[in-house]
C-alpha cells in the first residue's frame, strides 16, 4: 500500500510541470489519480470472477458521485486562497460550515454506497474496499494540509 501511495504522489507532483493553469493541474491530478487508484483497489480487492463485473459496475458509479462532491471540497480550498490574505470572520465561518457539510455530504454518500457494495460483496471485501478508500483519501487529505496555511484571524 505505501508503495502503490507513493507511486501516486509522485504522479501527481510530476504533473505540476506540465500544468499551464492550476485548474489543468487539478484535472491532470484527478486523472492521475483515478487510474493510480483503480489500479490500486483492483491490487488489493483480489475480487473473484463473479464479484468483478459488478464491483467495477458499482464501484464506477461511486467514483462520479463522489467526484460530484469532492468538486464541493475543491470549491471552498479555492474559495479559501481566494481570500486567505484577507480573510473576515464571517468568511471564515462561511467556509468552515462549507466544509462541514461537504463531509456530511460525503458521509452520506459512503453510508450509502457501503450499503451497495455489501449487496454484491461479502462484508469483510466491502470493508476492505472502504478501508482501502480511506487510506487513499487519508494521504491525500495529508498532503492537501501540508499545502494549505492556518487561519490568520484579524
Amino acid at each position: 500500500m505505501k508503495k502503490i501511495l507513493f507511486v501516486i504522489s509522485m504522479s501527481i507532483i510530476s504533473l505540476a510541470m506540465y500544468a499551464q493553469t492550476e485548474n489543468d493541474y487539478l484535472e491532470m491530478s484527478r486523472e492521475v489519480l483515478k487510474v493510480e487508484k483503480k489500479a490500486a483497489i483492483a491490487d488489493i480487492m483480489q475480487l473473484t470472477e463473479s464479484e468483478s463485473v459488478p464491483f467495477w459496475n458499482l464501484y464506477n458509479e461511486y467514483q462520479g458521485k463522489l467526484y460530484v462532491v469532492q468538486n464541493k471540497r475543491i470549491a471552498i480550498i479555492k474559495d479559501y486562497i481566494a481570500n486567505f490574505e484577507n480573510i473576515t470572520d464571517e468568511k471564515a465561518d462561511e467556509l468552515l460550515l462549507g466544509m462541514i457539510s461537504y463531509q456530511q455530504e460525503l458521509l452520506k454518500l459512503k453510508k450509502a454506497y457501503y450499503a451497495k457494495f455489501k449487496k454484491i460483496l461479502p462484508a469483510g471485501k466491502a470493508v476492505k474496499f472502504f478501508q482501502t478508500e480511506n487510506k487513499i483519501e487519508t494521504f491525500i487529505d495529508a498532503e492537501i494540509a501540508e499545502e494549505i496555511p492556518l487561519v490568520e484571524p484579524n
